[in-house]
């Protein structure tokens, strides 16, 4: 068992949507992310995806209506539901994915991170 310090670790990097691996919980990674920019409209085939906003605020649109996240809220994105993650200054956000989830989903592209680092 190892405590884990969320502000330290997202000290330890600066890049852009590029995940790290901060834990496990059965087969759940625990990941911390910044984000800036836009990313990209895409959808999980078989993940449902947990976004907490730790610091910052993120807007993720939908097809149907946009959701802001403001730090200490999260929303769970059901799979199959396509979103495109939105922060216009720089947001730190923990993810709950199960292992192995492509962080771009159904798209493979420049920003697809497939061998994520642990921290």
């Amino acid at each position: 068992m190892e405590k884990v310090n969320l502000a330290q670790k997202f000290s330890l990097f600066s890049e852009h949507w590029s995940p790290k691996i901060v834990g496990q919980v059965q087969d759940m990674h625990v990941k911390l992310v910044k984000l800036q920019g836009e990313f990209v409209w895409h959808h999980h085939e078989h993940e449902d995806e947990m976004f907490f906003v730790v610091a910052g605020r993120l807007l993720i649109k939908f097809h149907d209506g946009d959701i802001w996240l403001e730090a200490g809220e999260f929303l769970i994105i059901p799979k199959g539901v396509e979103h495109l993650p939105i922060a216009e200054q720089e947001v730190q956000v923990m993810l709950f994915e199960p292992t192995g989830t492509l962080n771009t989903g159904n798209v493979q592209n420049a920003r697809t991170v497939a061998d994520l680092q642990e921290l």
